[in-house]
């Protein structure tokens, strides 16, 4: 089992889902397996990850809060900011079945040794362990260095190196040193790109140069009918209004039209070269003859990210005084670069909104499954599914149990393996329901029928309700034309919130 995710790569931002950025290796994957376009991640990148190594909602998980360690000052149940003793890690329960367990990349779910991808179950490991980093050294951003875990201890990144080919060569190394026995393996890739830092090596600097001069509400419309030429989006779709927080592009100076054009030719040349480096994977796989038999999950975390932590957040002082965000320096390991809400919304398209929201644009996220049991060659499902299907999938896959007591929660993803296999048409039914609260923004879904908030703080009294099967962009709030439909779900809330634990400041 190999999964690669991607760190904050917006919807539309694959040639196989229709983008003008060049990914042929993955997109090569779509072609050989299934492309689906309802996939549903947390929006943002801790709970997401936490909820994809247990099967089980983010506060079972222990990820209620990213970085946060209780709520308001108060330590409890699902703000540990780590992985729980509530769920069993996907990896140890693999690496209990037999399976050499390999990670790469990005952690994001807990700092020191406890709470490390070793104490999880990763036999071999070479992890960020903090949310983000420069791609080239350890500064980092969060008001210091960046730490790195490797095989059970803190370890020093290679200086100068490219975090993207650092992690492929690793990966691969960790798979070539047990590639005679007979062992299986899951390798988890979890690529810091295209995530800001937007930097690249100095030969992709230049390879989208004029490509986005026309600006990120052209790019959106662009992506919006790529999308239906793709089959992506159905082709009487409408797509939602723009953003009126964004500052349209035509009354940009011809100067901040240069710079905001170039942050988005650096985000398209990560992506290009995060395909690069899934090429390798790919061809390393059949080097040693295991590409037929390894099922391969590519995914997205979340929504584009519409951050920009040089120009605003809690570390900008520490940001400023490290980086350089000059023109002529954009891109290189000096710049810490993002391409923040402007061009996330573009890479949102069709949905309304971006990373952090709960939105379908920070929550529907591109994912491609390719290998032994999936069925589809080339084809797009639109079922509804999860990030927390994925575990119990692996675990079926790999023969392996997941603990049946009461020590540990059960899983409430579902097996996608008969779905896979082309014998059902559908992972959940019309009564599954998915709840999630992140940081003051929730939603809850059952069947097509959503309950969602916008903006912060969260007051119950916020929700709206859209039907997101024939309004896929949330603009039109039912909740008056619906109100049984709206006390239904509310009530579901209410009573999904307490079994999930999910725990709000007025509950203090």
């Amino acid at each position: 089992i190999l999964l690669i995710v991607a760190d904050d790569l917006g919807y539309a931002d694959l040639g196989a889902y229709g983008s003008d950025i060049r990914t042929p290796n993955i997109d090569a994957l779509a072609a050989e397996g299934m492309l689906f376009t309802q996939f549903h991640t947390a929006p943002m990148c801790a709970p997401t990850r936490a909820m994809l190594l247990s099967g089980n909602n983010n506060h079972v998980a222990g990820m209620a809060g990213q970085h946060r360690n209780g709520i308001l000052g108060h330590p409890c149940p699902g703000y540990e900011a780590s992985l729980s003793d509530r769920i069993a890690p996907l990896p140890r329960v693999l690496r209990d079945a037999g399976y050499h367990t390999y990670t790469v990349g990005k952690w994001h779910l807990g700092t020191d040794a406890e709470t490390s991808p070793t104490a999880a179950g990763f036999t071999r490991a070479f992890s960020l362990l903090q949310g983000a980093g420069n791609h080239w050294d350890s500064i980092g951003f969060e008001n210091g260095p960046t730490t790195y875990w490797a095989d059970g201890d803190f370890a020093e990144y290679p200086d100068g190196e490219y975090s993207t080919a650092v992690y492929t060569d690793r990966l691969i190394e960790f798979i070539d040193s047990n590639k005679g026995g007979d062992k299986p393996f899951f390798a988890f890739a979890a690529y810091t790109s295209p995530h800001w830092p937007l930097q690249v090596p100095d030969d992709y600097l230049d390879l989208y140069a004029g490509q986005y001069a026309d600006g990120y509400d052209q790019l959106r419309e662009r992506n919006f009918e790529s999308l239906k030429a793709a089959g992506i989006v159905p082709a009487d779709a409408q797509l939602p209004p723009r953003n009126d927080g964004i500052t349209p592009w035509d009354t940009l100076s011809a100067e901040d039209q240069r710079r905001e054009s170039r942050k988005m030719e650096l985000y398209a040349a990560m992506v290009q070269n995060l395909d690069h480096h899934v090429g390798r994977l790919i061809d390393y796989l059949k080097s040693i003859d295991r590409y037929d038999d390894t099922l391969i999950v590519f995914m997205s975390d979340n929504g584009a990210a519409g951050e920009d932590f040089y120009n605003r957040g809690p570390f900008v002082d520490y940001v400023r005084e490290h980086y350089d965000n000059a023109y002529t320096t954009m891109g290189t390991r000096v710049s810490f670069v993002s391409y923040d809400y402007e061009w996330a919304e573009a890479g949102s398209a069709p949905f309304s909104r971006t990373k952090t929201y709960t939105r379908q644009g920070g929550i529907v996220a591109p994912m491609i499954m390719s290998g032994p049991g999936v069925a589809g060659s080339g084809s797009i499902e639109r079922s509804y599914v999860t990030v927390m299907d994925l575990a119990p999938t692996f675990i079926e896959i790999a023969g392996a149990s997941y603990p049946d007591d009461e020590t540990v929660r059960p899983m409430l993803g579902e097996s996608m393996t008969t779905f896979l296999a082309g014998k059902a048409d559908r992972v959940h039914d019309e009564d599954y329901v998915t709840t999630l609260y992140h940081r003051g923004r929730a939603y809850l879904r059952q069947g097509p029928w959503k309950i969602v908030n916008l903006d912060r703080p969260f007051a119950e009294s916020d929700f709206e309700l859209f039907n997101v099967a024939t309004d896929p962009g949330e603009t039109t709030n039912l909740a008056e034309a619906q109100p049984e439909k709206y006390a239904e779900l509310i009530e579901l809330w209410q009573s999904e919130r307490r079994q999930l634990g999910i725990v709000l400041p007025e509950d203090l």
